[in-house]
């Protein structure tokens, strides 16, 4: 166990064990949002602060905005796991990990309190300066491990943080009617479309089916960008805000 001084000036230290060194000394780029999915937040902080969890993050917020830091930020946390974005496999070396109170998916998705969601912003917006994190790499954790992870789920008011200058975001197109790709088709539309994926960061091959893993990663842009329906089905409105995404990030307007 190190004690140390906390990084955010809003957060107390609670200090968790479960932490290591950055490999290659990596600066941190990105920053990954959790929510805890556990029933309680007491039970949660516990058990990121319990060696034999082996988990942990750099910052924990409770419902009522309460922030702890749990590891220094220079530290690599245990957060991420198995986990891919951009080509990058070790996001753990290159991330700011936050883990946000909430029952999640298991406790049938509880809303996100105001106080919880102004206590990320203010987070992620110190955390994004001192670091220089491009809107884009704001990321949940399933953004970075489809179908492995839901997290921190499709009531995650994500277009909130980007009203507030945080992450990436473009209102969904809405959805209407129109051709669209699931599981089991192939052919050229269905490489284009595993291309505008990978392209924004998702780990995807690019086969032209439209595999159990295709259909895992469309599921979790949903759950991200369109999140009024995640059903794993490409339609008119997924692609078209995946692409309206592509064109605002700044890589792809100095292709």
């Amino acid at each position: 166990m190190i004690f140390f001084d906390a990084d955010y000036s809003g957060a107390s230290v609670q200090p968790s064990p479960n932490h290591g060194e950055r490999v290659g000394g990596r600066r941190p780029d990105m920053i990954i949002l959790h929510y805890t999915g556990m029933p309680s937040a007491e039970q949660a902080l516990s058990w990121l602060c319990n060696e034999q969890s082996q988990v942990s993050s750099h910052y924990f917020v409770h419902e009522d905005g309460r922030v702890y830091q749990l590891v220094p930020e220079d530290r690599r946390a245990w957060h991420a796991g198995k986990s891919c974005w951009a080509g990058e496999e070790d996001i753990n070396s290159c991330s700011i990990g936050i883990e946000i109170a909430n029952a999640g998916h298991p406790g049938g998705l509880p809303p996100f309190s105001n106080a919880q969601i102004a206590a990320v912003v203010e987070l992620c917006r110190e955390c994004g300066e001192r670091w220089n994190v491009a809107p884009e790499r704001v990321l949940g954790h399933s953004d970075v491990a489809p179908i492995r992870k839901v997290d921190p789920g499709e009531n995650f008011p994500w277009h909130k943080l980007y009203i507030d200058r945080i992450g990436h975001w473009t209102d969904p197109t809405e959805i209407s009617g129109g051709r669209f790709f699931q599981l089991g088709e192939s052919g050229q539309p269905i490489e284009a479309l595993q291309s505008m994926l990978s392209l924004y960061g998702y780990q995807i091959d690019i086969t032209g089916i439209f595999c159990e893993r295709t259909k895992g990663v469309v599921e979790a842009f949903q759950r991200h960008f369109r999140p009024s329906l995640v059903d794993g089905i490409a339609d008119f409105s997924t692609i078209d805000t995946l692409h309206r995404l592509l064109k605002a990030l700044p890589r792809y307007n100095q292709r």
